[in-house]
């Protein structure tokens, strides 16, 4: 008879933790449906230690997030576009517009595609410095005619203040 007792018992527990377990997933799904509101266009994954961690406080400190303007599709899609090309090289504000815009490049409209770039939180002298040093891996430039090269609208399309700082911080001058 204590067999048997013991055999009901670890059935109960068996199901109560695997009924812990489910409710925990289940926040996890209803967390990743609700999303991350603070990211237009994209959902949180909360994992089922980060769900227990909440549960556990139960009271989560809301954070303020600064919302920036909400982006229309064609925008939210130059804005995908966008960061893919900075991550690949260093652009210029008016260089990545022009690369979104252009027929050659993406093909947005001039509007969408400056919507978008305004829209990153991007350091366009670090841009400078990156599409710097990527000129003098290719071959040799003075000073001058490394600012000159990034800020020339034939060019790279960078201010003068940051095609300056470009080439100071990537070794030129």
């Amino acid at each position: 008879m204590s067999e048997k007792k013991k055999l009901g018992i670890g059935k109960i527990l068996g199901i109560g933790c695997l009924g812990i377990i489910g409710i925990f997933v289940l926040l996890g799904v209803i967390g990743a449906i609700v999303g991350d509101k603070s990211k237009p266009g994209t959902a949180a994954v909360n994992t089922a230690s980060e769900t227990a961690s909440v549960a556990k406080d139960e009271v989560a400190q809301p954070t303020p997030v600064e919302q920036g303007p909400v982006l229309t599709g064609p925008q939210e899609n130059a804005l995908r576009s966008a960061k893919q090309y900075l991550s690949m090289q260093g652009f210029s504000k008016k260089g990545l517009i022009q690369q979104l815009s252009t027929d050659a490049g993406e093909g947005y409209d001039v509007a969408d595609a400056t919507a978008a770039v305004n829209s990153l939180d991007v350091d366009w002298n670090e841009q400078a410095v990156r599409s710097a040093k990527q000129y003098l891996s290719m071959q040799g430039f003075s000073c001058k005619g490394l600012i000159q090269q990034l800020s020339s609208s034939a060019g790279e399309k960078y201010s003068v203040s940051e095609a300056t700082y470009g080439a100071k911080q990537a070794g030129a001058c």
